[in-house]
């Protein structure tokens, strides 16, 4: 029997205002692709940013123009040959792969030769705010392992501070979003090694990161939105001690597990994270966690309402979908 694949746009309202350093989101808008073969389905779904410069029509289009290929049954190789990496193709591969899973009655981990998910310590982010309200969410997850602090230019050195000051435990991320200069990166340095700052993610913009070579900041610093995919990880040596894999700039599982084996062999350490997303965007990048010295998979914390059977969140410890939610009969 031929396959059918269908996509759609699905929105998630947020239980608060997400804000980082270039704008606040109120909703996560998604595609979904859906794969039937025979009695089997398999779901995917992308987050399309706008960093990137893409939209949720042009992520259907990218789906749509493909539909007929899926259908008369061409592989996740194939897909890759003709979708560029991004949304789109994520929310395409990853339906392959659940759909695979089920004609075969396999998990998606055995298939791809890799660990099955299980519960992993994932960071807890606190979103932009004034430094004292900042505070009050570190505070309520002090006991975490954990925190992520996204911060601007302005307030940085506060917003770290008020966060550390509430939650002295848990290992700390603080993360730009590309929004700072590399005097402030130098500037700081001493700063962040005093607040116990572990992995300092995308401090500068992803043009303008060869400055980084010049800097000895003596703390972690990792790659997010100047690394999608391989091809990418040469220009980052001497720049950055770590990648984030995210499975929305590979284009899905398939190229986020290469991406992860080559990152290792070049020396880079593993960062997983995720766009503000429901649990089926989640259960893929849990099959790369376990290999992370970094996981920052709380996008389905952030909705009011995430998908039935979806991850859960213990103390900072997530927990995999429900069996049969994704990758598995």
């Amino acid at each position: 029997m031929l396959r059918t694949l269908s996509a759609s746009h699905d929105r998630f309202a947020l239980n608060a205002p997400f804000r980082i350093a270039r704008g606040v989101k109120t909703a996560a808008d998604v595609v979904t692709v859906n794969i039937r073969d025979g009695a089997h389905v398999g779901r995917g779904e992308g987050v399309p940013y706008p960093r990137y410069g893409e939209t949720i029509p042009d992520a259907l289009a990218q789906i749509a123009a493909i539909a007929a290929l899926v259908e008369a049954g061409a592989s996740r190789a194939d897909i890759a040959t003709v979708m560029p990496a991004g949304a789109a193709r994520n929310a395409v591969d990853n339906a392959l792969w659940d759909v695979e899973a089920r004609v075969a009655g396999r998990e998606v981990a055995a298939l791809a030769g890799v660990a099955a998910a299980a519960p992993v310590a994932s960071a807890i982010t606190i979103a932009i705010d004034a430094p004292d309200a900042m505070a009050a969410v570190a505070a309520r997850h002090a006991t975490v392992p954990l925190l992520k602090v996204k911060v601007n230019r302005e307030d940085a050195a506060a917003q770290i501070a008020a966060v550390r000051a509430a939650a002295p435990a848990p290992r700390l991320i603080v993360d730009p979003n590309e929004s700072w200069t590399i005097a402030e990166v130098d500037g700081l340095a001493a700063f962040l090694r005093e607040q116990r700052v572990d992995l300092l993610e995308q401090p500068l913009p992803a043009g303008e990161d060869g400055a980084l070579a010049q800097v000895s900041a003596g703390i972690a610093i990792c790659a997010d939105e100047s690394l999608h995919t391989r091809a990418d990880l040469a220009a980052l040596r001497g720049r950055y001690s770590h990648v984030n894999v995210k499975l929305d700039k590979t284009g899905g599982l398939t190229e986020a597990l290469a991406l992860a084996d080559d990152a290792v062999a070049k020396g880079f350490g593993l960062m997983v994270g995720c766009m503000v997303c429901s649990s089926l965007g989640i259960a893929p990048a849990l099959l790369l966690a376990g290999r992370a010295a970094f996981v920052d998979l709380d996008g389905p914390l952030w909705l009011a309402q995430d998908r039935d059977g979806g991850v859960r969140n213990r103390g900072g410890i997530l927990h995999p979908p429900a069996r049969g939610f994704w990758g598995a009969a």
